[in-house]
């Protein structure tokens, strides 16, 4: 799964990264992102990327209330064709996730260490995701996310067993696009979801098992 996340990156780097137009939205250096919290994703609106801020954890229109929210923060691959939650945002709310690394807990005998998972670059990179706007009775309207998770590339499969979907940036606006929107389109574009093989993972801190912590410290390497 991918439970904890970075974007230590500005919104200008962001923007200019995803090629986003050039409106701002203001938010600060990520480096502990938790479910729940507000971060930037990207969409296609009217032909171009736009940032907007959304929850994590999914929040389908259909669902009685926001709590169902911590419970679909990853989306499997594997199955997100078929489960409800998920289903029908496959052919119109799909979203770029903009990241530069993500948390896993490393299983050691009984102890559980920290691992911080990069692009070898340190670049920005996008998670392939899925968005919706849910509206509460009172008519609170709420835009939320989930990740993609897939079956881990070899270069962090010891550290865990799924791994988020990280785009290649090829296939970035492929995943924006409108033109996969039929049951046989959108299988054909899961198809292409091959995780990204070339990742590094190094130990951070205990400090970042706690999400109230979110300070440079949380990214820094230890022995």
């Amino acid at each position: 799964m991918c439970g904890r996340f970075t974007l230590t990156a500005g919104p200008v780097a962001v923007a200019e990264r995803f090629s986003c137009l050039t409106e701002q939205i203001e938010f600060p250096p990520r480096y502990n992102v938790a479910p729940t919290q507000s971060v930037p994703v990207v969409l296609k609106v009217d032909g171009s990327n736009r940032l907007k801020m959304m929850q994590w954890g999914l929040v389908p229109y259909w669902a009685k209330d926001k709590s169902i929210g911590s419970r679909l923060i990853n989306a499997r691959l594997e199955t997100v064709a078929e489960k409800p939650a998920f289903k029908s945002l496959l052919s119109r709310r799909r979203c770029l996730v903009p990241a530069d690394g993500y948390y896993e807990w490393q299983k050691v005998g009984r102890a559980k260490l920290p691992m911080r998972i990069v692009l070898p670059s340190r670049e920005l990179f996008a998670f392939a995701g899925l968005w919706d706007a849910w509206q509460s009775p009172d008519g609170e309207q709420l835009f939320t996310f989930t990740i993609l998770t897939t079956e881990p590339a070899s270069s962090v499969r010891a550290i865990h067993n799924r791994m988020p979907v990280i785009l290649p940036p090829e296939n970035e606006q492929l995943w924006l696009s409108n033109a996969f929107n039929s049951p046989d389109a959108i299988a054909s574009l899961l198809s292409r979801l091959k995780p990204v093989e070339k990742l590094e993972a190094y130990r951070v801190s205990p400090f970042v098992n706690n999400p109230v912590n979110d300070s440079p410290e949380c990214i820094a390497e230890v022995n």
